[in-house]
């Protein structure tokens, strides 16, 4: 058996005038939010995905479908946290996390070690084991021009 496995994980959600903007697990000020099913917490998603793809566990998708009403409005924290028992049930753990959140405004830097904390508390985890950084897409596409936001994450699983 393989002792270490990598997954990525991609999500982007639209960003509109009557919700909450919520970035790993932190509800940031700002005058939009971001449109979906759950609280639409990209970074949060992007993670959860990368965990399932590391073990070929498809897609949050699969276990949140956004056809199943008790997931709306879901805390994406929560299903995160289902997310980290599936693989430990699975006697996986995690090494480490890379993510970027891809946003033109508001400034993340001010908010990144409160998302740290918050996501490394639920993953039973180091802070300094979930690296976020954050970016602008310099005005271009859809997320340059403050349509939406994305985040994409990167990470290592080793068996226990």
């Amino acid at each position: 058996m393989t002792n270490i496995r990598i997954g990525n994980g991609y999500d982007i959600h639209r960003l509109v005038s009557d919700r909450s903007l919520i970035l790993g697990g932190v509800k940031i000020p700002h005058e939009v939010g971001l449109f979906g099913h759950s609280d639409a917490d990209v970074l949060t998603h992007a993670i959860m995905d990368a965990m399932l793809g590391a073990l070929s566990l498809g897609d949050i998708g699969h276990y949140f479908p956004p056809s199943d009403a008790q997931w709306a409005g879901a805390d994406s924290l929560i299903l995160l946290a289902q997310v980290d028992k599936l693989i430990r049930d699975r006697g996986w753990q995690i090494g480490n996390i890379d993510s970027v959140v891809v946003a033109e405004r508001p400034k993340l830097k001010p908010h990144i070690d409160k998302m740290r904390d918050k996501l490394a508390g639920v993953l039973h985890l180091s802070p300094n084991q979930v690296g976020i950084k954050a970016t602008t897409n310099e005005k271009l596409g859809p997320v340059g021009r403050e349509e939406g936001i994305c985040a994409y994450a990167v990470v290592l699983l080793m068996a226990e």
